[in-house]
């Protein structure tokens, strides 16, 4: 089978850039899917914040966060930590990211005040969850239905090298499949630590976002797919009615407890924009992959559609192409931002 899924990323898109034309027709709207989920801006596509997100999701269900807005000094994001009951180690990460940019792991507040310092933007300071599974899990749900459906389901594995007693961490990550093709972006993460022996049998972890663009490991889990994860789903849905349309990220202690829906915690929603990641790791021919895309697209259009016809009009276009100019502008800065701190 070809690996299509190693291509490079406008090879494999562009037949389906066809499918998505015809869709912008239809609707006559190049922005149609703004409205796919209504509680977030431009539908999720590109752009939205965490913070709109976890508005939109059922208390206890997402981590304790703290929003910094990026006026504010970093006596005062210290100050705010310190009354909210978190403690070392947290994650911070920019309100509206993408990729894992800018994610890191923040043990005290030296660090803390430092990439406070760094960061020209909006972000959060976010309990850390260390919770062994984690899972995306693609949902759709019809505008006034009370159940909608999961079309897939994947667990992504962060990347880890193992120590044999003799290779320093560099030699592991070059050996390493995963690391190997981000090798010069962990080699800047873990500049200090290069020339270390890893010894027998250490597990190392390198990455911390686990995202595929980050080397993550994705394995597709569509067994998992019955009433009882669709019934999480539905409530996380169902609590604002908003998200309709997206991927849930989702950090568990297994699959069977979110299923009891217990030890789990909402990382992010992903809406108009998402990606059904199961279809890398399903075993899926090129052809059979853009199938499971293209269903997808069908619902994202009608379920879009139908919120239009309720009422949640599609942006202009000239509100499209300026937010969209001032995103990519945004993202290009904060991915230099990654490469420096």
């Amino acid at each position: 089978m070809l690996h299509w899924e190693r291509w490079p990323l406008p090879f494999y898109q562009f037949p389906m850039g066809f499918v998505w034309l015809w869709y912008c027709l239809k609707a006559r709207q190049p922005w149609f899917f703004s409205t796919a989920n209504p509680g977030l801006t431009f539908g999720g596509f590109e752009g939205e914040g965490k913070w709109e997100m976890y508005a939109q999701l059922p208390p206890g269900t997402f981590p304790t966060t703290i929003f910094v807005p990026r006026d504010q000094c970093p006596e005062w994001a210290l100050t705010q930590f310190r009354q909210s009951g978190l403690t070392y180690p947290v994650a911070l990460k920019p309100d509206v990211g993408m990729k894992g940019l800018l994610v890191r792991k923040i043990e005290n507040d030296e660090q803390l005040e430092r990439y406070h310092r760094a960061v020209d933007t909006d972000y959060l300071i976010q309990e850390w969850i260390d919770l062994p599974v984690e899972l995306g899990v693609f949902y759709v749900r019809y505008p006034h239905a009370k159940t909608g459906t999961i079309t897939g389901i994947s667990a992504k594995e962060l990347v880890y090298v193992y120590g044999n007693g003799h290779a320093t961490l560099d030699e592991l990550m070059a050996r390493h499949p995963q690391a190997a093709n981000i090798l010069p972006d962990l080699r800047r993460k873990h500049a200090d630590n290069l020339h270390m022996i890893v010894p027998l049998g250490q597990k190392y972890q390198l990455t911390i976002a686990a995202n595929r663009g980050r080397g993550a490991k994705l394995h597709d889990m569509r067994h998992e797919i019955d009433a009882a994860l669709t019934g999480v789903m539905d409530q996380l849905s169902g609590y604002s009615g908003q998200l309709q349309w997206g991927r849930f990220d989702i950090k568990c202690q297994s699959i069977e407890d979110l299923k009891q829906q217990k030890n789990y915690t909402v990382l992010e929603f992903n809406g108009a924009g998402a990606a059904p990641s199961h279809i890398y790791q399903a075993g899926l021919s090129f052809g059979q992959a853009w199938a499971e895309v293209a269903y997808n697209w069908r619902a994202l259009y009608e379920i879009s559609q139908m919120n239009h016809q309720n009422g949640d009009k599609s942006w202009s276009f000239w509100r499209g192409i300026c937010f969209m100019h001032r995103s990519r502008r945004y993202f290009k800065r904060i991915k230099q931002l990654d490469h420096e701190i």
